[in-house]
């Protein structure tokens, strides 16, 4: 990773860890934080747990990228940091957010959870900020373990220090739970076994989802905010798909790492290739300059998501890492600054079709037989508080949407 990033690169046990040790390190307490509201809930609950406040930016429709245009002058100079997504690999503007940045003081954080591998301004995603972060469960395929990379090696020594201070201790029965998953999960899928075992899963309290969402429990994170900054108040939250998401790795899962990321230029040209085939499809939004990025997910656009992913569970194709509500109507105004212009972002969560570009030509063509619908663009503009989605109360957790969760053993989402 130093030598794709150019940059000093720290191991952490996961994304979500190592941004909180970036936040922590940059950032004042109360603190605000611009950032896209079409992210996982979990990074939403990390800002919280540093002891700052999230501010729900503008989006692109098409690919949930940050809006620049569409950030108010007031909020700008409001900021403490800004976050970017880089959602399913599709880079946010980061030339222009590190200008913004520098003109303003402030520090520019990159989540690269689904991006190694993607460029913008001819440089890495996760080259323009003065820390980003990567998840090597997502291309790399390791199922555990990030990269908290530092524009400044300086800071390496203190960074270092602060993620031992937060490391939990290794633990051998999580050691063998990891070492035996990736055979359990085979099993699954060679037995077609994937209902029954998620239906176990659930009777045994191992599940922590039924919809896209995570329960808020508002009444609950009110209290850990109260003591914030502090990330084991916040756990319940942080933790969720990943529960030893701070735990200190032990050998098999190094070994582990070091394997996968042998193969992860591999990975990258088949991702490139399947991103081609997928944005020559009538669903997708190829990007003006023609770049074609070794995509995460391909955001396909449809008019019937759940008719979609219903038409891909039939060839046994499972869609995963939907964010849907946005984080300000899922969480309301007491835990975050909804976004001034909300009307793009409800429209791509609603939308959006995340595909794996590695199936991407039985993707396409079971897509195509079941007679989806590419969806209609957005209105060109929208008055901020026009609302396409129920308003929620912070007091309420928010419903998912019926059938919108493809149910499934898939990889850890953070």
């Amino acid at each position: 990773m130093r030598d794709r990033l150019g940059r000093e690169c720290v191991y952490v046990p996961s994304c979500r860890f190592g941004l909180f040790v970036a936040l922590r390190h940059w950032c004042p307490p109360g603190g605000r934080v611009l950032m896209s509201p079409v992210n996982d809930d979990v990074i939403f609950f990390v800002v919280l747990a540093a002891g700052l406040r999230p501010v729900q930016a503008p989006l692109n429709p098409f690919d949930a990228s940050i809006d620049i245009d569409a950030v108010p002058d007031e909020t700008w100079g409001s900021l403490s940091a800004v976050l970017t997504t880089n959602l399913y690999g599709n880079p946010d503007p980061a030339p222009e957010l590190r200008e913004r940045c520098d003109a303003l003081g402030i520090p520019l954080f990159e989540d690269g959870a689904h991006a190694i591998g993607s460029e913008v301004g001819g440089r890495p995603v996760g080259a323009w900020g003065d820390a980003s972060v990567f998840s090597l469960s997502k291309h790399a395929g390791a199922q555990t373990g990030g990269i908290l990379a530092l524009a400044d090696p300086d800071r390496s020594t203190a960074v270092r220090e602060a993620c031992s201070e937060l490391l939990a201790p290794r633990r051998m029965a999580s050691e063998l739970t990891y070492a035996i998953r990736p055979y359990a999960e085979a099993a699954v899928r060679r037995l077609g076994l994937r209902r029954a075992a998620w239906a176990t899963m659930g009777l045994l309290g191992l599940t922590e989802r039924e919809g896209i969402r995570m329960p808020l429990r508002p009444d609950a994170l009110a209290g850990a905010v109260r003591s914030a900054p502090d990330l084991g108040a916040h756990d319940p939250w942080v933790r969720v798909d990943m529960h030893d998401y701070r735990l200190e790795p032990g050998p098999v899962r190094l070994r582990r790492v070091h394997r996968s990321l042998g193969r992860l230029d591999d990975v990258l040209r088949a991702s490139r290739a399947g991103t081609e085939l997928l944005l020559s499809t009538p669903w997708a939004r190829p990007p003006a300059d023609g770049t074609v990025q070794p995509l995460f997910r391909v955001p396909l656009l449809v008019a019937d998501r759940d008719a979609a992913i219903a038409a891909l569970a039939r060839r046994r194709i499972v869609v995963g890492y939907l964010y849907d509500p946005p984080l300000d109507d899922y969480a309301g105004a007491a835990f975050t600054d909804p976004s001034p212009a909300p009307g793009n972002a409800r429209w791509f969560a609603r939308h959006a079709l995340p595909v794996d570009p590695l199936r991407a030509r039985e993707a396409a063509e079971a897509l195509e037989r079941s007679g989806a619908r590419p969806a209609e663009p957005p209105e060109p503009s929208e008055p901020p508080g026009v609302s396409e989605a129920p308003e929620v109360s912070a007091s309420q957790p928010l419903e998912p949407p019926k059938g919108a969760t493809a149910r499934g053993l898939g990889p850890p989402r953070g």
